[in-house]
């Protein structure tokens, strides 16, 4: 029996329930009234992308995001070359799944350096390269700042004011930002980034996570469901409402409790959490 609908806005990262083949999440998806999904490259590669793209157009699904390209602090040219042609065939596995948001995780400090500053310029150097390649194939870029915790290996992008930075070299039509709640919500700066963001059209997609503690080992797959932290979800959902954001919110969960769940009880949860989160607004 299929489920009542999703919230409309509802958006169900393909990570958050990463257990499910994509055929499976599809299913799971028209069993909870799901209408929109977040895909990640590696699964998608792995099952075919011409395929997996006839497979959730048939089933109604609307991509949100694309993710993930980024990585781009390399030094070496043959390195930094290789990036930016990897980030090329992510444009266009993301154009062939219909959406046009790539999210970029942007790269850490090459290996034996302590250049952030430098880090990010070639960041900036490698968004240059391929953000006019996207343009023309319907794809915009959206750097995603990281928690500092991830500034040596993982994103030289720590706020969103650096990741706007960046952003603001291209058009707006071109790159924007990702806002993701478990990354920036220490930052008190962010609502006045985020009204920055709003007012040049350059928040392209926005993404809720919770902060639980203690932080589990391995915190890369810590991020809390909804409603199992500390962070003030409404609170920031609101805050990108009123700089004019209006798109499909996405519940992006890097989580080894949930993924030892049952996938389609983790949706089934995911949907419930998000729809009382919504419900005031």
């Amino acid at each position: 029996m299929t489920a009542a609908p999703a919230h409309p806005l509802f958006s169900l990262n393909q990570m958050t329930v990463k257990q499910l083949s994509l055929p499976e999440l599809v299913e799971a998806c028209a069993e909870s009234g799901v209408r929109h999904i977040g895909t990640w490259r590696e699964p998608v590669q792995a099952y075919g992308v011409d395929k997996a793209a006839r497979l959730l157009r048939d089933a109604g699904l609307h991509v949100t995001t694309h993710c993930r390209g980024g990585f781009l602090t390399a030094v070496e040219d043959g390195a930094r070359r290789a990036a930016v042609d990897d980030n090329k065939r992510a444009v266009d596995e993301a154009a062939t799944l219909g959406t046009d948001v790539l999210v970029l995780v942007s790269g850490g400090l090459p290996e034996g350096s302590c250049d952030l500053a430098g880090a990010r310029e070639r960041i900036a150097d490698g968004i240059a390269e391929i953000a006019p390649y996207a343009e023309e194939r319907g794809v915009r870029l959206a750097v995603e700042p990281l928690h500092p915790m991830y500034a040596a290996d993982r994103c030289a992008v720590s706020t969103l004011g650096q990741a706007l930075d960046i952003a603001e070299r291209f058009p707006a039509e071109q790159v924007g930002v990702c806002v993701d709640t478990y990354h920036v919500w220490w930052d008190e700066r962010v609502p006045a980034q985020i009204a920055r963001a709003g007012a040049a059209g350059r928040i392209a997609t926005f993404q809720l996570a919770d902060w639980v503690t203690p932080l589990p080992a391995g915190v890369l797959n810590g991020r809390g469901q909804l409603g199992d932290g500390v962070i003030d979800l409404a609170g920031w959902w609101r805050c990108v409402r009123e700089a004019g954001y209006t798109g499909p919110v996405e519940v992006e969960l890097f989580n080894d409790g949930l993924w030892a769940r049952d996938g389609r009880e983790v949706l089934r949860e995911t949907v419930s959490r998000f729809g009382a989160l919504a419900e005031p607004h």
